[in-house]
């Protein structure tokens, strides 16, 4: 059976690229989103968010008419699920969002679709919304009830890319195809292929589903130990990027580089996944994000002690001084602030200080409103010359860009060691 129409819901940093490479291949898309001004944004032919190559890709499929976008459900033969999943309490995993995808999707269902959760979710999650579909629409069949010959196919399909190179990674990386049976598999893998350049792997949706938590999980750990090695380094008076450069030296070292803490709906969220359902075997999985979690108020700490040691060396009160924190986005060379360690040690940092403090970020147009009425964006130039304490977040290109011989504060605190 052919997608004559496919229909992607949630048009995020994930949704929108996913409906723009199945309609570069000339399949109808329609992509759904709550948020009217991303739809209309999309129907005129640009986006809403920054990612390389993305507004022509769309520009060009929603002039040949293979790309719309909607804030209401219609029929299509695919139905891909990429909304968001945070966390609420005590870091357990916010299923709202699929939910209310799920249900808004189920009156439109006809014998022969086929439903992709994507969104990052906890073990059994793609069974959840089986369930949910399940009661919903009585009238058809299910895999959890009817396995091989079930009327809707089901599967969990995560995707992996990295921000800034998602266009080309949404192609070219593996895709794991977590079916709830066989058939569903093999369909999601006719999807896929539509598309993608990489393998389709298939496995059940539990281990899919497990699969992305644990590669982010993995990521986090790594992370954490450099970032834990920061500190240590920090206290003894050691150059952690020295020790980190000599260190990987040895052939089968590979250790990370420390920063901040740790951003991205990804990284920073999902191994709380997996702890949520394993507290007490997923110890080291904790402490990695616990590690993570801390950076940011040490970072502030260290602004602190050189705001001090300002203060001791100057004629001037707190109140005079200012502070320019370099970079907001959670990684370099991208607009993304979801769950940003620079964004926090920002918003520490107005929150603590008297005086101003100053924003460094090219890749926003305006202050966001965490900071709205406590910090100002300005550009780095004025930051360099005007500003008494820099801050170092994140290392965007135009950050390294900058000559050694324009830093000419005394009190810098550098996370990412692009000054050292």
């Amino acid at each position: 059976m052919s997608f004559n129409t496919i229909s992607v819901i949630g048009l995020g940093y994930i949704g929108l690229p996913t409906a723009a490479a199945f309609a570069s291949r000339q399949k109808k898309v329609i992509g759904i989103d709550i948020n009217p001004h991303a739809v209309e944004t999309i129907n005129r032919g640009e986006i809403h968010i920054v990612e390389p190559d993305l507004d022509n890709i769309v520009r060009q499929a929603v002039e040949g008419g293979f790309l719309q976008a909607a804030t209401q459900l219609v029929a299509a033969d695919a139905f891909l699920i990429a909304v968001p999943t945070p966390f609420k309490g005590d870091h357990e995993p916010d299923m709202t969002y699929v939910q209310a995808a799920t249900q808004s999707l189920a009156p439109v269902l006809k014998k022969g679709d086929l439903v992709i959760l994507e969104s990052t979710s906890p073990v059994g999650a793609t069974e959840q919304m089986a369930d949910w579909l399940a009661q919903v629409r009585p009238d058809l069949s299910f895999p959890q009830q009817a396995g091989e010959q079930a009327d809707i196919n089901i599967a969990y399909c995560p995707e992996r890319v990295l921000p800034g190179q998602v266009m080309v990674e949404l192609i070219k990386n593996d895709r794991v195809i977590g079916g709830m049976s066989a058939a569903c598999s093999a369909r999601a893998t006719e999807l896929y292929n539509i598309f993608l350049e990489g393998e389709c792997v298939v496995t059940n949706s539990r281990t899919a589903e497990m699969c992305k938590l644990t590669e982010n999980s993995f990521r986090d750990v790594n992370i954490a130990f450099a970032n834990e090695l920061s500190l240590i380094c920090a206290e003894k008076g050691i150059n952690v990027w020295e020790l980190i450069a000599l260190a990987n030296r040895h052939p089968r070292v590979n250790i990370l580089q420390p920063g901040p803490g740790v951003g991205g709906h990804c990284i920073a969220v999902d191994p709380w996944f997996i702890v949520a359902q394993n507290p007490t075997l997923a110890r080291l999985i904790r402490t990695a994000r616990e590690v993570n979690d801390s950076k940011p108020f040490w970072v502030l700490d260290q602004v602190k002690r050189r705001v001090a040691d300002c203060l001791t060396s100057s004629d001037k009160r707190a109140s005079e001084l200012k502070i320019a924190c370099f970079g907001l986005a959670f990684k370099p060379n991208i607009d993304d602030l979801r769950e940003s360690p620079a964004m926090e040690v920002t918003q520490h940092i107005a929150a603590w200080h008297s005086g101003e403090t100053w924003v460094v970020e090219p890749h926003v147009a305006a202050i966001p409103e965490k900071l709205a009425h406590h910090a100002t964006l300005v550009s780095a130039d004025v930051a360099l010359q005007q500003a008494d304490v820099l801050v170092m977040l994140v290392d965007h290109q135009q950050f390294r860009a900058i000559d050694g011989a324009q830093i000419t504060q005394r009190w810098v605190v550098d996370t990412k060691g692009v000054w050292r």
